[in-house]
């Protein structure tokens, strides 16, 4: 990575400690230096394996692609973590800078997000010297599942038998308490019963029955957590993600959800990280309505990178009626971003495509029109349960590449077309681009995964296997092959245009319904970039606006001619130009 706008520079053990007192004050009040003292033994014991100097944050050639340790499966034996190193230096090269390994470690449930044990690498993936060795050519991403454990943890065995550490670990309510007011991103029960040493127990669980809360008021747990996160950054972390981080701290009679506490401790793992590792990145994942998910940048203290959770809904919207007017408003209304922080941008990932973002943006029937489109086009759609009691929509669980199989109209031949143009936009916008690896490869809905498994997200999480893959990836009609090569070309094109860079300035332009389109710059000697997306299964006939026309432009795609007497721009196609009249 390479940055010319935000050289990084480390704490101090002087301004840590002071930026950390500060935060574990609020939040712990008397027992804050106790608390203090031991996070800095924490850090002094492992000083030495921890140092590095201080790197970028991010450039033009920041691109990540976001991958489960077995995606890509083979059946000679080798190791799922080998597979995919071998797949990506086949297939990718230097495409991407950096891979967001989904939870590698041993869990019992949702795909890695119930973490038995946070410190080893699940035996049927491979060992930490695998991960390494991908760290090597690459930036590395690791999830920090910080609410929450599996019941089969070790923490969990210590709260059932009442031993320690982990007695105290946990929330442990009585089962006749209102928790009316606590928000809920699933349908089941919060309060879940266990059968203790002491008898039957109910534990506080945000998610599932197999992922309980973690007891942040007990400060031992902090301290456990930090000492995670700090062992992630030995071995090679270079972008912490941490995983439903807005539930963390709990408290009756509040939502219980973006605590004050909460900030408080995103801004104490910030310093943490500005002091062991300058220039490694915090990103936290907040499926929130947009507003409540900026809130996570602080005052440019909190996360450098926020998911851009508004972004895949509204584009399967914009995409699927063939009108750009709710994503051209949305966009031209965000805020500046704090300096040094920039969006995480994605259209998909291990998850499915949550709909809470779109809250405020899309009329109710537009929400309802496309929730039932996606269920035509094969997909699921899951609830969460309101304060009132009712259920509602929380995510649809559909590969994106199904996802856009057709508009309002139904299935039609362009859904290629329309997936690559719904990725160009992605890659095109203001901030970090990330590719999940379904999306690079243009899978299907898996619906006997879900049969398999019992869950809906299943359907987006398919286990390629490496033969079949290359069979597809040779197979020039195939929507695997069609789809990798563009996105593959426009990601190395992405990556070399200096207007692609997350600190460069973004305007959106109002072409008209049937376009989407912004501008990245300029930058310091002039050079623009102009992204134009037609949203439509029509073609249709672009006029560049005033103070763009009469400049000299190139399309970095290679397919669109601005001048002459029809400029047209072909059904779901994108360009990227350039004002070459200006030097570089």
């Amino acid at each position: 990575m390479s940055s010319d706008h935000h050289p990084v520079t480390a704490l101090t053990r002087e301004q840590f400690a002071e930026r950390a007192a500060s935060e574990l004050e609020f939040v712990y009040g008397e027992r804050s230096r106790e608390i203090l003292r031991r996070l800095q033994t924490l850090i002094d014991n492992q000083r030495e394996a921890l140092a590095s100097a201080p790197k970028p944050l991010w450039s033009e050639r920041t691109q990540l692609l976001i991958t489960y340790g077995d995606s890509v499966v083979q059946e000679d034996g080798t190791e799922p973590l080998d597979a995919l190193d071998d797949f990506m230096r086949t297939h990718l090269g230097d495409t991407f800078s950096a891979i967001h390994i989904l939870p590698f470690y041993p869990w019992s449930s949702d795909d890695g997000f119930a973490v038995i044990h946070y410190r080893e690498v699940s035996p049927g993936l491979g060992d930490w010297p695998q991960i390494r060795h991908l760290g090597e050519r690459y930036n590395l991403m690791f999830d920090l599942v910080i609410n929450h454990v599996s019941r089969e943890s070790l923490w969990f065995t210590d709260y059932l038998a009442g031993s320690q550490p982990g007695r105290d670990y946990f929330i442990e309510m009585d089962p006749n308490t209102d928790v009316s007011a606590v928000t809920r991103p699933r349908n089941t029960p919060l309060l879940v019963p266990v059968n203790t040493r002491r008898g039957q127990r109910h534990v506080w669980a945000t998610f599932s029955d197999d992922q309980i809360d973690l007891n942040y008021a007990n400060p031992d747990v902090l301290i456990e957590m930090l000492g995670v996160l700090l062992f992630y950054i030995r071995q090679g972390a270079r972008l912490i993600r941490l995983d439903a981080i807005a539930y963390l701290w709990k408290e009756l009679g509040t939502r219980c959800i973006h605590l004050p506490q909460t900030h408080a401790i995103v801004r104490l793992i910030r310093a943490l990280i500005d002091h062991v590792a300058p220039g490694a990145l915090l990103l936290t994942e907040t499926n929130v309505p947009h507003h409540e998910n900026l809130s996570y940048f602080g005052d440019g203290d909190e996360a450098h990178m926020v998911y851009q959770f508004t972004l895949p809904p509204l584009v399967l919207h914009t995409l699927t009626t063939g009108n750009a007017e709710q994503l051209t408003e949305w966009a031209a209304t965000l805020p500046p971003l704090p300096d040094g922080c920039t969006y995480f941008n994605f259209t998909a990932s291990h998850d499915g495509v949550g709909v809470r973002a779109l809250e405020g943006l899309l009329p109710q029937h537009d929400v309802e029109a496309l929730l039932e489109l996606m269920q035509r086009f094969g997909g699921f759609v899951s609830m969460k349960t309101g304060a009132d009691g009712k259920d509602s929509p929380y995510e649809i669980n559909i590969t994106y590449y199904d996802a856009l199989k057709g508009t309002r109209k139904g299935p039609d031949p362009w859904q290629s077309a329309r997936f690559i143009c719904s990725q160009t936009i992605m890659l095109g916008l203001q901030g970090v681009p990330a590719v999940y690896i379904h999306s690079l490869l243009g899978t299907l809905n898996d619906h006997e995964n879900v049969t398999r498994t019992g869950h809906l997200r299943a359907i987006n999480r398919k286990h390629w296997q490496r033969e079949p893959l290359e069979l597809q990836l040779e197979a020039y009609s195939t929507p695997t092959h069609i789809v990798f090569e563009a996105l593959t070309g426009r990601l190395r094109v992405r990556r070399e245009e200096p207007c692609f860079h997350p600190d460069t300035a973004q305007k959106i332009l109002h072409l008209g319904p049937q376009f989407f389109a912004f501008m990245r710059g300029p930058l310091a000697d002039g050079r623009r970039l102009l992204a134009i997306h037609n949203v439509t299964d029509k073609p249709q006939r672009l006029e560049l606006p005033d103070g763009y026309a009469s400049e000299e432009w190139r399309d970095l795609l290679g397919r669109f001619e601005p001048y002459g007497e029809n400029p047209v721009l072909k059904p779901y196609r994108s360009c990227w130009l350039v004002n070459d009249a200006q030097p570089r």
